[in-house]
Formats: structure tokens, sequence, C-alpha cells
């Protein structure tokens, strides 16, 4: 397997644009109390702090079409994709600072259009309580922070499909879902008709997580670029309260370090997402701090030096 690079960058998007409630505009200052750069470096990585991006602000409005703040979105969603790209074609390892979920489309995208341009294969790994796979005709809330994966695939509005130049940004089958335990009726049925392929806490509660990573990590070839989106609400809120969707029953601590450890494991992670830390919602930052810990599992932390599959 080859080896991620090891100089990192991380791209701040302090906004909540996306989401349905104040606060994970603070997410990115957050994970930096918690000492995410610090702790990187003592893994061995290099670590650039790009600061944070500006974009407009929330006007908290009610939805147009289906949609809560399009324009705003895709003004973020743009200086995200630009911001990544830039990282990825200097070979360095972006880490999206969030902010909600929505702003993935752009970091995806650009992701997409680096491999693309790079000739790699792409796996996209969705660590989330939610599927994100709603489009304006589903939605609820009109919060477009639970459409991004639809958006990706394709299933949205034309500014948001088509960011990476190609539409769609990603094929269904590029996406493996785990910890899903909360999913909308319509998009269920959209979930299913794209054959999207998902690892719920039903199938983790009856295979374990270490045969559901095995599953989601199957079929990796030497030179996939492995991109993770992780919104810190995959884990239980009892372990992680800090998010603004807080849905029971998901991953322990435990088990979410496993499925980190054994995504380093693979070597290929080129990418990252950490999305919906809402400090506003968290008790003395503890969130934050789990989730840090967590991300240094992603990039090899372990009890003992185990040699890579």
């Amino acid at each position: 397997m080859s080896l991620p690079p090891n100089e990192v960058s991380l791209i701040g998007a302090p906004t909540d644009i996306g989401a349905g409630a104040r606060g994970a505009s603070m997410g990115p200052e957050a994970l930096r109390v918690a000492r995410l750069a610090d702790l990187l470096a003592g893994r061995g990585l290099t670590v650039h702090d790009c600061g944070n991006l500006s974009g407009p602000a929330n006007p908290w409005q009610r939805p147009a079409d289906g949609y809560r703040h399009l324009d705003e979105v895709t003004a973020w969603n743009q200086a995200v994709h630009d911001a990544v790209h830039a990282q990825l074609r200097a070979g360095r390892l972006p880490i999206l600072l969030g902010g909600d979920h929505s702003l993935v489309i752009g970091s995806v995208s650009a992701v997409a259009r680096h491999c693309r341009e790079a000739g790699r294969p792409l796996r996209v790994l969705w660590l989330d309580a939610h599927a994100d796979f709603n489009t304006n005709t589903l939605t609820p809330s009109g919060n477009v922070h639970g459409m991004p994966v639809a958006c990706l695939c394709g299933r949205g509005p034309a500014p948001l499909t088509r960011m990476s130049g190609h539409t769609p940004a990603i094929e269904p089958s590029w996406v493996r879902q785990i910890g899903i335990r909360s999913v909308d009726e319509g998009e269920r049925h959209l979930i299913h008709e794209a054959g999207l392929e998902v690892f719920d806490m039903r199938h983790i509660d009856e295979a374990g997580m270490r045969a559901t990573m095995e599953q989601a990590l199957y079929g990796l070839s030497p030179d996939t670029h492995l991109h993770v989106s992780f919104d810190v609400d995959f884990l239980d809120p009892d372990v992680a309260p800090g998010v603004g969707t807080t849905v029971p029953g998901g991953p322990t601590y435990r088990e979410a370090q496993l499925c980190m450890e054994m995504i380093a494991d693979t070597g290929l992670m080129a990418s990252l997402d950490i999305v919906e830390l809402n400090p506003a919602l968290d008790v003395r930052n503890k969130t934050a701090t789990i989730a840090v810990d967590l991300v240094e599992s992603l990039f090899g932390k372990s009890t003992l030096i185990r040699p890579r599959g």
C-alpha cells in the first residue's frame, strides 16, 4: 500500500450556513483549542494551518424552493472547493475543519476533480448518523446539510452538482456510509433507488465493527484516493454531545477507535472532513477533544506498532 502525504493542511470553514442549529461555525476553533495541529505534528506530520475561509453571513431565513440559503451555501462550498483543490495539487492532505456537513459538497467535489485529473479511483467513507441523501422535494427542513451526498451524486441544484466540473461529481458506488441511524422516509426510498451502500447501526450491531469495516474497505487498490468525511454525530451522543443533531444508539468510543484504526491500516487516506462539531452544545470541549483523539487514530495512533494489512 502507498503511504498518505506527510504534509497536511488545516482549512477552517467557520459557518453553520447549511444547518438547522447555530453553533457549528465555532467548530474550527474548538478543534484548534483541542490541539489538533500539535497532536498531528506529534505523529510526524508537517502541519500547515491555512486559517479560516470567509464567506457570507448566515441570514437565518426560511427555505425557498426547498433550500435554505442556497446562494450562501454555494458561495461557501466554492471557497472550500478551491482551497481543498489547491492543497491537493500541492501534494498535501487537506483537512476541512467544519462547519456543517453541507460544506463537504465543496471538499468532495475538489477531491473528485483531483482524482479525475490524476486518473485515480476514489472511495468516500461517510461516517455519520444521517444518510444526507435528501433533496429539496423530500427534505422536511430545507437544510442543505441533509443533502450533500445527494448533491454529489447529481441530485440537486446545478450550482452544487456541477462544482467538480463533472456531473455527477461522484457515483453512488464510490460511497460507503457507516453508522447511519436516521433516515427520512422519502430519503430511504431514494437511497434504495440509487443503490447506495449503507452500513447502518443494525448492520454494525449484528456483524460488529471489524466485519463492517472490512466490507467498507473491500476492493481498494493501492492507488485509491480514500476520502473520509467524519460527521461528529457519527458517535453516540453519550460520547460526543457537542453536535446539533444528536441521534441515540451510535458507535461507542471503542467501536469508533477500531473504525479509525482500520482506515489508518490501509495507508490510503488522502483527504479528510471533520464537521458538525457544535461547541455551543458541548461540555468543556469534550466532543472536540474526542474528535481530535479519533483523528489521531486515523493518522496511525495505536496502542501497539502493527504492520499494515
